[in-house]
């Protein structure tokens, strides 16, 4: 029975997308072609979240053991099997059914500065057509209401940032040796160096490297809306336009075309409010300096 050794279980905006992708790369490396199959998240569960666009959670999940073994059919000769599931460090009982189905599994986990990584979780669903305050303060206040009514976990733009308690529940479960953690800044300051670490510590081939021209999934508001939905709905034009346009040139023309508005001085604050105590936490757990996290060039 073929199961994963090494899970990327967060965080949201973290940069877990690209990760994966240039993980999918390397040949001695497997990675399941449903990425977030959210199986040890909602394992037996019915999904029927409520908010705007939730269906599309319950149509990609994987909820039963059986598909989500099929999932590793393709594996062959790779050394390292994966996965990458942001909602994993979200929900706490994925630590424990992680731990029972793959007691011996890596976990790989980059963390993204609380307060950026909300506001840039907000503006996905805006890209996405799927928030309709544009204000995220707005966005911010109805969280609480949200939650509520069941909306699915994306829309918790400020809890999924407490990284801190959500940590907490993976070293219950796993040894530290077991648990990488990295750092978006990491990622952006050089994406080399953090693959050859995490090919390392997978005990692949380190001098590989992927193709990473392409950075998937940046949010950001769209200044066109009409070209926004050209570019990334299914339409004719579309259809009609893809074989005259690498997909590196329609990112390039989708992400010249988003929009990141300068978040609020007194968002900024209140967030950081928040999130003060849990980055500390944050701090002593994975043994790295946050403090930038804490100051105003940060955020």
């Amino acid at each position: 029975m073929t199961l994963p050794n090494f899970l990327i279980v967060g965080a949201a905006k973290a940069g877990t997308t690209a990760l994966y992708r240039y993980l999918q790369q390397h040949p001695q490396i497997y990675m399941t072609p449903t990425k977030e199959t959210n199986f040890f998240a909602f394992e037996g569960e019915v999904i029927n979240f409520a908010g705007v666009g939730d269906e599309a959670l319950r149509e990609f999940s994987i909820t039963d053991f059986k598909t989500y073994q099929a999932q590793f059919q393709g594996v062959t000769e790779e050394k390292a099997i994966g996965e990458a599931c942001p909602s994993y460090l979200y929900y706490p009982q994925a630590a424990a059914k992680i731990k029972q189905y793959t007691p011996d599994a890596r976990l790989i986990v980059i963390l993204r500065n609380p307060i950026t990584r909300a506001y840039a979780n907000f503006l996905h669903t805006v890209r996405d057509d799927r928030e309709y305050h544009h204000d995220f303060a707005l966005a911010l206040q109805d969280e609480a209401t949200r939650i509520a009514d069941n909306w699915e976990w994306f829309w918790h733009y400020i809890q999924v940032g407490f990284y801190g308690r959500q940590l907490q529940h993976y070293y219950e479960y796993f040894p530290r040796d077991r648990i990488k953690i990295y750092l978006y800044e990491d990622l952006k300051t050089d994406a080399i160096a953090l693959l050859q670490d995490i090919f390392r510590w997978l005990e692949v081939d380190a001098s590989f490297v992927p193709d990473m021209a392409l950075h998937p999934n940046k949010s950001g508001m769209p200044k066109n809306k009409l070209l926004h939905r050209i570019l990334t709905k299914p339409n004719p034009v579309k259809t009609l336009l893809k074989p005259l346009f690498p997909a590196k040139l329609r990112q390039k023309i989708q992400h010249q075309n988003l929009n990141t508005p300068q978040l609020s001085p007194e968002v900024k604050q209140q967030l950081l409010d928040l999130y003060r105590a849990d980055i500390l936490k944050c701090q002593d757990l994975i043994q790295r300096d946050l403090q930038p996290w804490l100051g105003e060039s940060a955020v």
